[in-house]
């Protein structure tokens, strides 16, 4: 089987590469990644060399080339993970968000369609979405069945390409399956997000800026537990379905702000609160979603997916590996990951 994976050196991306590579020698590999600010090659050196990944540096944006990349491999499946995904980006940038999200799916779908238009058996497109698609949360959970509402520019692209894929499996039978995820976390995630970046300030002791009261709920899911319910959804989903996947657990971000300064307090040998002194409440983003919470007992009654670990044991688990791998995150941060891969991608 020859598997495209989009976005595969991005913090997601690079977990389900290495996942699918490690756990299946007879699939071809492939990675499809822009490397922009938040693609990092750096995050798959440890497989480099395995005879069955390849490394393919190229832009979701350009359609001829993506047509010449499905025709040059003939791909059995696609894993969709390429995006533009950090809101306050969106608000600030929102036609990058229109063109990567949208557009960039609109090419795959396109060239899938074409190649595969005289067979589609054992064909997939596996489109990975956000819960920030259902929008705010007031009572319950997201289900799958949760009518659409997105607030930010983020969302409504996310949204809009999740019905696209959803309009070429109707209109052209394109087989898909489309997961909605909530907030990630885990190793290897570039620190503009809220942990990591959280994390990194405390490191250096610098401020730890909570949007508006700190009230807002998000359900918490760690990296690796995603990366196996994307690998059990592409083996064992069912075609034309939607699943959604989460962390079973909620978080005010001020609670889960207060459970990080406590472990890092600990990790680095700090009296106990230094790390809480640096929390500063600053103004609220535009269209900031109250809460967010998942119901996942779709995919956890149908394909037996549940999370391997608690929120506060995958929260420990992040905060050693990055202060394990100050390197890596002193090269995200300065920008210096990019000159290896820059020079030798150019």
């Amino acid at each position: 089987m020859n598997v495209l994976i989009t976005g595969g050196a991005g913090f997601i991306g690079s977990h389900v590469v290495r996942l699918f590579v490690e756990k299946y020698p007879d699939y071809n590999i492939y990675n499809l990644d822009a490397l922009t600010y938040a693609g990092n090659l750096e995050n798959l050196k440890d497989i480099e060399g395995f005879p069955n990944y390849t490394f393919i540096k190229g832009d979701i944006n350009d359609s001829g080339f993506i047509n010449q990349l499905f025709q040059d491999y003939q791909f059995d499946a696609v894993i969709h993970l390429a995006a533009e995904s950090h809101v306050d980006r969106s608000i600030s940038d929102p036609l990058a968000f229109v063109k990567t999200n949208i557009i960039g799916t609109v090419n795959l779908l396109n060239a899938a369609k074409e190649t595969w238009a005289d067979n589609l058996e054992n064909k997939l497109f596996y489109h990975i979405s956000t819960d920030e698609v259902y929008g705010t949360l007031g009572e319950g959970l997201f289900k799958e069945t949760t009518a659409y509402d997105p607030n930010s520019p983020y969302s409504a692209s996310k949204a809009s390409s999740d019905h696209f894929v959803r309009a070429y499996g109707e209109t052209y039978g394109l087989p898909h399956i489309i997961t909605n995820c909530s907030n990630n976390y885990g190793q290897n995630q570039f620190p503009e997000k809220l942990i990591p970046l959280f994390i990194n300030n405390i490191i250096n002791n610098k401020s730890l800026p909570v949007y508006g009261d700190g009230n807002y709920t998000r359900d918490w899911l760690y990296v690796k537990d995603h990366a196996l319910a994307i690998d059990l959804v592409f083996h064992k989903g069912e075609h034309g379905e939607t699943y959604n996947i989460g962390g079973f657990n909620e978080w005010k971000n001020i609670d889960l702000v207060k459970v990080l300064c406590a472990q890092m307090d600990k990790k680095l040998s700090r009296p106990v609160g230094t790390s809480e002194e640096l929390i500063t409440y600053v103004k609220d983003r535009p269209g900031h979603d109250l809460r967010y919470a998942i119901d996942a007992s779709k995919i956890n009654t149908e394909l037996g997916w549940k999370p391997s670990v608690t929120f506060e044991e995958g929260l420990e688990i992040t905060i050693d590996w990055y202060l394990k791998n100050e390197k890596w995150l002193n090269n995200v941060t300065s920008g210096e990951y990019k000159n290896y891969y820059k020079k030798q991608y150019s």
